[in-house]
Formats: structure tokens, C-alpha cells, sequence
């Protein structure tokens, strides 16, 4: 298996944000176990270190194309794209405001009178918002309008993280 061979490529499966679970996750397993470390335990120290490295770029792999937004991120890469920039802030003053508006949500959900049914319907929100990012990022990048993908990748990121801030909110009020 060469390291180099790009992840979509490693699974057998089509260059495209629209992954089916079922065949990842299927040739996952029976990459794993052809490649797993053990298989070489008794070898040379270089085919052990080799069967390592090939072991966690696998796993490297299946967790960016098991994900949606490191596979939207992924997808940007291979088209010589630079999603992951520090600095890109959208440029969209309605989603600023959203965010504004739904941070404000999450922050008085524990002095809230039903804190778990609120919980639900902001994390049920922004569920809704992650798949209209996703189907946007689709679109885009499908039209080759990378600067609009890129926005889509930003704002799956803040649905991303408000969706994990939601689970460890829970968390914290379960523990209450």
C-alpha cells in the first residue's frame, strides 16, 4: 500500500463528498487487517516501523473521510485548495450574526426553564444548519467555486463545534 496514494483512492471508492458508509467502513476493516502492525511483529525493525506507519495512515484516513468536515477539508486539498486558513473569517454578515445569536442561545440554556428541551431545539437548529452547509459545500465545490467552498467549509466549522460545545453542555447539565 503506498502512503502516498490519496484517501479516496485507499478505499476504493469515487473522488466525492458523498461517501457511502457501508464501503468505508467495509474496506476500513479489511485494510486494517491486512495492513495491522502484528502482521509484521516478527519481522525487521524497518517492516515493523513500515507496517506502523501504514497502519496509522489508514486511520488517519478513515477519519477524514468518515467525516464530513475534515472530508469537505480533505476534498479542498486535493484540489490545491487551503481550507484550514487561521485567518479566513466569512465574509457573510447574516451568518455572523446567527453565530452571534446562537452562541447567545447556548450561553443562557442552564438558566433556561425546560434547560434540556431548549438544549434540543438549539442542537436540532443547528443540526438543520450543518447539512444546509454540507449541501452547500456540495454545490460549490462540485462548480468548481472554490472561495464559496471554502465559506461553506468555515461555516461547517462553527456548526461543528457549537454541535460539540452542545454535547459537553449536556454533559455538565446531566452532572447538575
Amino acid at each position: 500500500m503506498p502512503l502516498s496514494q490519496d484517501y479516496f483512492a485507499l478505499f476504493g471508492l469515487p473522488v466525492d463528498f458523498s461517501v457511502p458508509r457501508q464501503a468505508l467502513d467495509a474496506s476500513y476493516r479489511e485494510l486494517q487487517q491486512r495492513h495491522h502492525p502484528d502482521r509484521a511483529a516478527a519481522g525487521s525493525d524497518s517492516e515493523v516501523r513500515l507496517a506502523v506507519q501504514q497502519a496509522a495512515a489508514i486511520n488517519q484516513a478513515y477519519a477524514t473521510l468518515k467525516s464530513p468536515l475534515l472530508r469537505a477539508h480533505y476534498l479542498l486539498e486535493l484540489a490545491g485548495v487551503d481550507a484550514n486558513q487561521e485567518s479566513h473569517i466569512t465574509r457573510d454578515g447574516m451568518f455572523l450574526m446567527e453565530q452571534i445569536e446562537l452562541r447567545e442561545r447556548m450561553e443562557e440554556i442552564a438558566d433556561h426553564p425546560q434547560p434540556f428541551d431548549e438544549l434540543e431545539a438549539l442542537r436540532s437548529a443547528a443540526e438543520v444548519k450543518f447539512v444546509e452547509c454540507e449541501e452547500r459545500f456540495v454545490v460549490d465545490y462540485a462548480n468548481g467555486d472554490h472561495q464559496r467552498a471554502v465559506d461553506a467549509v468555515a461555516k461547517l466549522q462553527f456548526f461543528s463545534k457549537l454541535l460539540d460545545q452542545l454535547d459537553e453542555l449536556e454533559q455538565d447539565l446531566e452532572e447538575l
